[in-house]
């Protein structure tokens, strides 16, 4: 069934009304009429199942047939701080990172990124990565669409990510497997959990420093060497297997 994000002020009574660039998709793309079903969110924990009742040029009414709170959300949010890799990673690390739970997405500068945004570019690549964001969420049946914040430093960064509950950064030299299995169990309980992830060529040795010094626990992925774009994915899997409730 197809899925759209509304926001609240959409929903009036016993209708939500549709308006702006899914309107067209409904309409032209996905060919709907009156007596159609939709499944609709307000991005704010309330999932809608609804009938189109009216279809005019600029706006599309729908009747709620039922409602109901969003059960798809981990009871943790979870934060992928992504060092910017080259190419077009970035748009695949965003597109799973969304269909794995992930609450925000912050893209960020350090040492070792080979990509220079200038202010235009990093306006464009923001806006685009959104998109894919919000069509992820869709995707998923996701409850809300994850935010992608513009581009920090590794620094500013820090700084945003110590209002969390729990910071994470997978290192090579971080001690064993049975020691990242107990650092992961103990943030049961946390509501919100970073992870930073560094580019190709990883963080440097001050950088790792910096972090764990700004509270950031090390922990390991294994024996194996993972690609940035599979790292953080890696991270993210592991802690949805580990909060997601039943």
């Amino acid at each position: 069934m197809p899925r759209f994000f509304v926001d609240p002020s959409q929903v009036r009574g016993d209708c939500i009304v549709i308006q702006g660039n899914d309107v067209n998709h409904i309409r032209n793309v996905l060919r709907m009429r009156p007596g159609d079903e939709l499944s609709l969110s307000d991005g704010r924990g309330t999932d809608y199942f609804c009938r189109i009742r009216s279809m005019e040029r600029e706006e599309i009414c729908l009747s709620i047939e039922n409602s109901w709170k969003s059960y798809v959300e981990l009871p943790v949010k979870l934060y992928l701080f992504q060092g910017l890799p080259k190419g077009d990673k970035m748009e695949l690390i965003i597109q799973k990172a969304v269909e794995l739970g992930v609450y925000e997405i912050i893209p960020v500068r350090t040492s070792r990124v080979i990509v220079k945004l200038d202010e235009k570019k990093e306006s464009k690549k923001i806006a685009r990565w959104q998109q894919i964001a919000e069509s992820g969420a869709k995707q998923s049946g996701r409850g809300m669409i994850p935010e992608v914040k513009p581009v920090m430093g590794l620094t500013e960064a820090l700084t945003y990510a110590k209002c969390l509950d729990g910071v994470l950064i997978p290192y090579e030299k971080a001690e064993g497997i049975k020691k990242t299995r107990e650092i992961i169990a103990g943030l049961k309980g946390r509501k919100s959990v970073g992870i930073f992830i560094g580019p190709e060529g990883g963080f440097d040795e001050a950088e790792v420093k910096a972090a764990m010094a700004a509270g950031a626990m090390p922990v390991t992925l294994g024996k194996r060497i993972l690609r940035t774009e599979t790292a953080g994915l890696t991270m993210l899997s592991i802690l949805m297997f580990e909060f997601e409730e039943e």
